[in-house]
């Protein structure tokens, strides 16, 4: 995708140096464009947990690449073990980041050590060419909804999207927002309402940006008013993406997912997820006992940040003394979701849906 008409993916390595990998600096959208310096698998894993990076398939290719960095600095079994863990631990839910970590070291611990910083590299630049490509499918294939929509009504497409999900969130094209782009190129007219998403606003930092700079009309509001848009008739379909998707289809997202799927069930609005297969969990079937939910820090809630005085500025919103509970995720079961738009097509939100289009996950899953 392009900011400025510059393309740009969210990360790669270093032109002229190529002990560095750089990103796209997250926290300072849209307000500052700034490339962050990643030198060592500390750093990849500082990256994560802060949110330099997010989105489930950007930090997966992250890590991957924290691996790389790690070999550099000393490609032992035992020191790779140990940047692994790190790495995973940096946030629990997605499960794009274990998978990542775990395939570039199945590959590492099978190789000789003198050629384990090379098998890295190429394992971190092929997780990036597959999500870029797996995301560009993602749109082939949700682009049919909208089509369809398109020529059923003969007007402006109406999108609610909920958090970023889009190219921010993973390496290019987006999840959520690849099937918008593909509209978009395509000519159909399309509008998209952009959920603020509290506490950290990625739709109204994130998710706006994408749109303001791709060209994409959209509409900013508050997280409580998707409900309201739907009632009066004023949505035609939700898309949303994931962080980790169960066997059955239950769909872990950012905090709020759940009450919008919830809006979309009660007023016969198609509720869609978008994802990449590396987002599914096969071990899991019940996402709302099973998948980890990440708590993080109260003063997300408790304060906001904002761009005043050519700065970006932090200020307290509630009172001193209030404590304050701050879920980044939540699940919405499989019974609210209309389908799944994943790089092989589309299915039903269920197991019997998802090995449709998996087959080969059939005898994994006994």
């Amino acid at each position: 995708m392009k900011i400025k008409d510059k393309h740009y993916h969210t990360i790669w390595v270093k032109e002229d140096d190529a002990k560095v990998v750089q990103v796209i600096d997250q926290r300072l959208l849209p307000h500052q464009l700034v490339i962050h310096d990643i030198n060592s698998p500390e750093e990849a894993a500082a990256a994560i947990s802060d949110m330099v990076v997010r989105g489930a398939p950007l930090i997966g290719v992250t890590a991957a690449y924290g691996l790389y960095l790690a070999c550099l600095r000393n490609p032992a079994e035992d020191q790779l073990k140990t940047v692994a863990i790190a790495l995973k631990e940096a946030r629990p839910t997605a499960v794009n980041l274990a998978w990542a970590v775990d395939t570039v070291m199945e590959e590492l611990l099978q190789e000789e050590v003198g050629k384990r910083t090379d098998t890295a590299l190429a394992a971190a630049e092929r997780i990036k060419a597959d999500d870029i490509e797996i995301c560009r499918m993602i749109g082939v294939h949700g682009l049919e909804l909208i089509r369809n929509l398109y020529q059923k009504k003969q007007r402006t497409i109406n999108i609610l999207t909920h958090c970023n999900a889009g190219w921010l969130a993973t390496v290019d094209w987006g999840t959520a927002t690849s099937p918008v782009y593909h509209a978009m190129q395509e000519g159909i007219p399309v509008h998209v309402w952009v959920d603020e998403t509290r506490p950290r606003n990625q739709g109204a930092n994130l998710t706006a940006y994408e749109m303001v700079q791709q060209g994409v009309p959209h509409t900013l509001i508050v997280d409580n008013t998707g409900g309201h848009l739907m009632q009066h008739g004023m949505v035609d379909l939700v898309i949303v993406g994931t962080d980790r998707t169960t066997a059955q289809g239950d769909v872990a997202n950012k905090i709020g997912t759940y009450l919008k799927a919830l809006a979309a069930k009660d007023n016969d609005v198609p509720f869609y997820v978008a994802l990449p297969s590396s987002t599914i969990d096969w071990e899991l079937k019940d996402g709302v006992k099973e998948i980890p939910i990440e708590q993080r820090s109260a003063e997300e809630v408790t304060h906001i940040s904002g761009w005043a005085n050519d700065q970006l500025q932090k200020v307290r919103l509630s009172p001193e003394g209030t404590p304050a509970a701050n879920y980044g995720f939540d699940v919405t079961p499989a019974r609210l979701v209309t389908e799944l738009i994943t790089e092989r097509g589309i299915c039903e939100a269920s197991e019997e849906g998802l090995l449709s289009i998996f087959p080969e996950r059939a005898s994994a899953n006994g």
